[in-house]
């Protein structure tokens, strides 16, 4: 017998199985493509705020294990699949999906059509949902309605972090290597551990953190993170992004790449239904090549009002829409997409190692003048 429900904004219900805590929780309900990752996926700070929805129907089979969370917590409101497997097999396993949702007090639902949701989603567009065990379906769309939506809320403070922090994956020292300061607006773990991989000392900093304090860091380069939500609520992000172009090189990835894309005069908009999964074809408009790429934003930018020194140097194969821009006279360059991954393939790795190679190329900054030597 089905015991949880979830009601979508337009009246749409999908009765199925509890799976996860027993209570109520309620967010965007978006839908990801990514075959594998579901963990990683759960952890990832850009879903903060939403209910996921899996496309691939078969989701637990390979369990839970420490090594592949990319934020402190699960950061998704509720999870959405058509088939939980609670007989895990994997030996770095060590529990159930169902057991790790419960024990981060997080709900979920499976036994459901989520190829019906999925194209409800892409024909109708994103909306809002609630997920809940004690109620009709008439009675949670009634609470749905009063509940504030999502693009009027900033989710970016409650994934940042509290304070600023080092990183070091392995217990190594990388003191001697360039110093990257990363603005947390939403980090994933594997965007410090690539660039502590590739020798560099690593800084996160919150989001909340000036461009004179970041500067006062000694950076040899920025790098503003992914994170979740409409960027057009992040006025105090904006002013750190504009004060921090032309003192250091530097990198946005995803949220970051929008918040520069407005910086140098572009707007951004709310896509349909977003680009989220692991295989977005992307065109490198240099070279022509394609890449497949890993995504998750609801949000782009759209180039028409960019500044002329700014460039777009990559396209969504799919839809045309911005997947990167470059500066033709500052050290700054930005991709909408996940280049560390985690999950998805591994093609654009090369973009972290471009970004080194321009802050290598730059001279170097001064914490009392911020500015190039």
């Amino acid at each position: 017998m089905s015991d949880a429900l979830l009601v979508l904004e337009d009246g749409t219900a999908f009765a199925g199985d509890a799976l996860g805590a027993r209570v109520r929780a309620h967010g965007e309900v978006v839908f990801t493509t990514a075959m594998t990752g579901y963990q990683e996926a759960l952890t990832d700070p850009s879903f903060a705020g939403q209910v996921l929805v899996m496309t691939y129907p078969l989701q637990g089979n390979y369990g839970i294990n420490r090594d592949d969370i990319e934020s402190r917590r699960i950061q998704a409101r509720a999870f959405v699949v058509r088939e939980d497997c609670d007989t895990p097999s994997h030996w770095r396993s060590s529990g159930t999906l169902d057991a790790y949702l419960r024990e981060n007090d997080i709900p979920g639902i499976a036994g459901i059509d989520t190829r019906a949701l999925t194209r409800t989603l892409r024909t109708a567009g994103v909306m809002m949902g609630t997920l809940t065990h004690d109620e009709t379906a008439e009675q949670a769309l009634g609470r749905l309605r009063d509940l504030p939506a999502y693009g009027a809320t900033d989710f970016v403070p409650w994934v940042s972090a509290r304070e600023a922090y080092g990183y070091a994956d392995d217990g190594a020292s990388a003191a001697g290597g360039r110093h990257i300061v990363v603005l947390d607006l939403g980090v994933k773990y594997n965007i410090l551990r690539v660039l502590h991989r590739l020798g560099c000392r690593v800084t996160a900093v919150p989001c909340h953190t000036s461009a004179e304090e970041v500067l006062a860091l000694a950076p040899d380069g920025v790098l503003l993170s992914p994170g979740p939500g409409d960027p057009a609520l992040l006025d105090y992000a904006m002013q750190a992004a504009r004060g921090l172009v032309g003192k250091t090189p530097l990198m946005g990835i995803c949220l970051g790449h929008q918040l520069l894309g407005e910086v140098f005069g572009a707007r951004t908009y709310k896509l349909k239904f977003g680009h989220r999964g692991a295989n977005h074809p992307v065109r490198d408009e240099a070279t022509g090549r394609v890449y497949v790429t890993a995504q998750n934003h609801g949000y782009a930018v759209d180039d028409a009002g960019l500044d002329a020194d700014v460039v777009v140097s990559h396209r969504n194969v799919n839809d045309g829409t911005v997947e990167g821009l470059t500066h033709r006279r500052e050290a700054v360059m930005t991709i909408q997409y996940h280049a560390e991954a985690s999950p998805g393939p591994l093609d654009s790795m090369y973009l972290f190692e471009r970004f080194l190679a321009m802050v290598g190329e730059a001279a170097p900054t001064t914490a009392a003048s911020g500015r190039r030597a």
